[in-house]
């Protein structure tokens, strides 16, 4: 009599069927949310906004291949809140490296970093939980040949959904303000800045903008842009968004030569950001503002700082190659070490928004006289997103 193994056979079944009541599943490649919350928040496009990573392991002895991971929410799963196969799946993977992927294989013992975003419409329900079907190639059960793959669909990696978002007034004032680098861009600036800071990977740039004002020519810069000077939002106000205190700053800094950025080997931890405060707003949010001018800052360490105040003024230093303010929300006071929050602005104007196609032509370097879109409305709580032009 010939002897098989009965785990093999109990695990061929296992996948063959469709349980009737929930019962384990081998998942070769497995999946965890990076951080335990997601959030969901207002956008200016009306929609509500989830932006969030997952880790993805292949722990099997085959090469595994991602064909598809929806979304779905926990209470109702039948229904995908949003599906990414092809090319949108690929642009969201990348390596702990900080690199993108550049196929959708994932070899024995490799990991990968997804970065999900994506948006339900402005008055939907919000799940509370959501969970997301992987389609894939991966190793068989054990007794299967080494490197074959076979198909699998099966649903992991429950992450919450908080509609916990903090109100928060705008970081400057004047007209014509555009969010660059910001939300919610996959291949953005900020958004696969991944950074493995104390035994773990931070984005605490997830939901970063780097704002920069528009002239009376709609320009960012006049002459020949090679000066700080040349810039309209060079040496502008930078105000407080909320009550907090202030618990560190940095502030004796030059201000980079326009056009290039700093040497690499005088990159640091603490100097990449240039001259910045950070305030802890309390209830666990931390306010960042970086490259700020020499010597600039009108607190200080420990004070206590009024919503509105004056904090200091915009400049080039850091990591940085033409005047702007960042700006972010984090979950702790470390400037890298933190995680990105979602925030909205309680009262502001959306002037326009520059052209997608138009910006990734020209840059900074563009006249927006005819690529700026003059649409304007009154907004209330809500997160400007992408090359949204702004008045506060």
């Amino acid at each position: 009599m010939r002897v098989v193994s009965s785990l093999a056979v109990v695990l061929c079944f296992l996948l063959s069927t469709v349980p009737a009541q929930p019962q384990d599943v081998l998942t070769p490649v497995i999946a965890s949310p990076l951080r335990p919350t997601a959030f969901a928040f207002q956008g200016t496009d009306h929609r509500q906004h989830l932006v969030y990573e997952l880790t993805i392991t292949n722990t099997g002895s085959a090469p595994a291949t991602l064909q598809q991971i929806e979304v779905v929410d926990k209470d109702s799963p039948a229904k995908a809140l949003a599906v990414f196969e092809g090319e949108a799946l690929l642009v969201r993977l990348w390596t702990p490296g900080r690199a993108l992927a550049t196929t959708p294989q994932i070899e024995p013992n490799g990991t990968r970093l997804f970065l999900a975003d994506f948006t339900l419409d402005g008055n939907s329900h919000v799940p509370h939980t959501l969970l997301h079907r992987f389609h894939l190639l991966a190793s068989g059960p054990p007794g299967s040949p080494k490197d074959e793959a076979v198909p699998y669909t099966y649903t992991i990696a429950p992450i919450a959904v908080s509609t916990d978002i903090a109100v928060i007034s705008p970081p400057l004032a004047g007209e014509d303000w555009v969010a660059l680098n910001g939300c919610c861009e996959p291949t953005g600036a900020h958004r696969g800045t991944g950074l493995p800071v104390n035994g773990e990977i931070h984005y605490a740039q997830r939901f970063a903008i780097d704002w920069m004002q528009l002239d009376a020519d709609r320009r960012f810069s006049h002459g020949d842009g090679k000066d700080v000077h040349d810039y309209a939002d060079y040496g502008a106000k930078v105000i407080a968004v909320a009550d907090g205190t202030v618990v560190e700053t940095l502030s004796n800094l030059d201000d980079q030569p326009v056009g290039s950025l700093p040497d690499p080997k005088t990159i640091t931890l603490e100097n990449v950001d240039g001259n910045h405060i950070v305030l802890d707003l309390g209830h666990g949010r931390y306010a960042f503002y970086a490259h700020l001018q020499k010597n600039s800052l009108l607190v200080v360490k420990g004070q206590h700082v009024k919503r509105g105040q004056v904090l200091a003024l915009l400049g080039n230093t850091g990591n940085s190659s033409a005047p702007h303010l960042h700006f972010h929300l984090m979950d702790g006071p470390s400037v890298l070490g933190s995680s990105g929050l979602p925030y909205v602005i309680d009262h502001f104007q959306v002037a326009g928004q520059l052209s997608r196609e138009q910006f990734d032509k020209t840059g900074i370097d563009g006249e927006w006289n005819e690529g700026l879109d003059k649409t304007s409305s009154s907004r209330s709580q809500e997160f400007p997103l992408d090359l949204t032009v702004v008045d506060f």
